[in-house]
């Protein structure tokens, strides 16, 4: 596969992600608050483990923009985000670093290119997952 059909590929697999990430977050909320789920299902093993599956997903996501970022202000807000947010900041986040990659480069760029700290995104997400989550809380 070319490096410009790869980018092309990334680009559309994580504009899918944060789409479907963004739809169904909508959906459940719409269906049941955020707070208000039974204790159930918070106890149900298999609720328990597909969360600590994902969380260390997050993490293992996390080590690499840690090593991307410079910046220790960029890799606290990038794992708050990932943290708070999963899937939606790290789509988001890929989404940002093949933004700054032509069709025509080498995709390496994307997973070898350090960055000096960019914090604007991750602020954003965190203002967001902040107002999302205290909407959650008084509803």
């Amino acid at each position: 596969m070319t490096s410009s059909i790869l980018v092309l590929f990334l680009r559309a697999l994580f504009v899918l992600v944060l789409g479907s990430m963004l739809w169904v977050t909508s959906w459940a909320s719409l269906q049941c608050p955020l707070f208000a789920i039974p204790l159930e299902v918070y106890s149900h093993p298999w609720f328990i483990a597909t969360l600590v599956d994902a969380y260390w997903g997050f993490i293992t996501f996390f080590v690499w923009v840690a090593w991307k970022e410079e910046s220790v202000a960029a890799r606290i807000l990038w794992f708050l985000a990932v943290m708070l947010l999963g899937n939606i900041a790290m789509a988001l986040y890929f989404l940002r670093e093949l933004s700054a990659v032509r069709t025509s480069d080498e995709i390496g760029l994307v997973f070898t290119r350090r960055n000096p700290g960019y914090t604007l995104l991750a602020s954003s997400l965190l203002a967001a997952a902040g107002l999302v989550y205290l909407l959650a809380w008084i509803s």
